[in-house]
């Protein structure tokens, strides 16, 4: 056999061996953060009952922050996923602030909490309602999406109370590498609370988890993710122009900001 051959079969032997290894990697990820989220799930339901509304949110919070941080840990350690989220500890124990992301994928919100402490999330309906989130989420305090008025005031009471608030400003998952129409709860909740809006730009190179992926869909690894700070935005005045005004401006930030977006890979 020449050297030629031997070459390329040592090259389709490694190929083989790193598929192998991705495939086990992607699974035993998933089966841990489901071992992980049930063996949770008994004791953030208790907590909600036994603990005051203060206390329960500042444990699950906690364990939330802690849980997540070992999880991408362990997952940059398999070699699945490398992380840049060195900027988002610039924004640990600044108080009040509304943290507002583009949306590319599921793990936008678990990226920010591993590493902002004591977020509040606001969260759809979906989540509360999920066996795997929902306990955990609940016992954190976080705001259900399911009432504009509802979502508003407790917004407001978040961050009067000093949290750092997380609310995705398009409302749903990105479709595309671009930004999509934003709603007008952010600017209502920045002006009524009078607390700035951090904006933060998630980068990925892959589709995984992102607008209509299976869970069980294994991208092609590892996945890169990267947020960085944006522009702080003071908030607006109440009068309608200025809400208006203010939507317009971060609707052509984000847009400017994306325009040279990594193309994602696996789509």
């Amino acid at each position: 056999m020449s050297d030629a051959h031997r070459k390329l079969d040592h090259a389709e032997g490694r190929a083989s061996l790193e598929a192998v290894w991705q495939t086990f990697a992607f699974y035993f990820a998933l089966i841990v953060l489901a071992v992980i989220c049930l063996a949770w799930f008994p004791f953030a339901y208790l907590l909600r009952f036994l603990l005051s509304a203060n206390a329960g949110r500042r444990v699950g919070r906690g364990v939330v922050q802690r849980l997540w941080h070992a999880y991408f840990a362990m997952l940059r350690a398999l070699g699945a996923c490398r992380f840049d989220l060195s900027e988002l500890d610039s924004l640990a124990d600044r108080g009040a602030v509304i943290l507002a992301p583009n949306h590319p994928c599921l793990l936008d919100a678990l990226l920010i909490a591993s590493r902002v402490p004591d977020t509040c999330c606001v969260m759809k309906g979906d989540v509360a309602g999920n066996v795997f989130l929902g306990p955990g989420a609940l016992l954190a305090g976080y705001i259900v999406n399911d009432s504009p008025v509802g979502l508003i005031r407790a917004a407001v009471a978040e961050l009067q109370r000093g949290s750092p608030l997380l609310l995705f400003p398009e409302g749903t998952r990105t479709e595309n590498d671009s930004i999509g129409p934003l709603k007008g709860g952010i600017a209502l909740i920045a002006a009524r609370s009078q607390m700035p809006v951090q904006t933060l730009i998630i980068e990925t190179d892959s589709g995984f988890l992102g607008k209509g992926w299976q869970v069980f869909r294994k991208p092609t690894l590892p996945i890169t993710y990267r947020v960085t700070l944006g522009r702080r935005y003071a908030p607006p005045k109440r009068d309608h122009a200025a809400l208006q005004a203010f939507i317009a401006e971060l609707q052509r930030f984000y847009a400017g900001e994306l325009e040279h977006h990594r193309p994602r890979g696996d789509q």
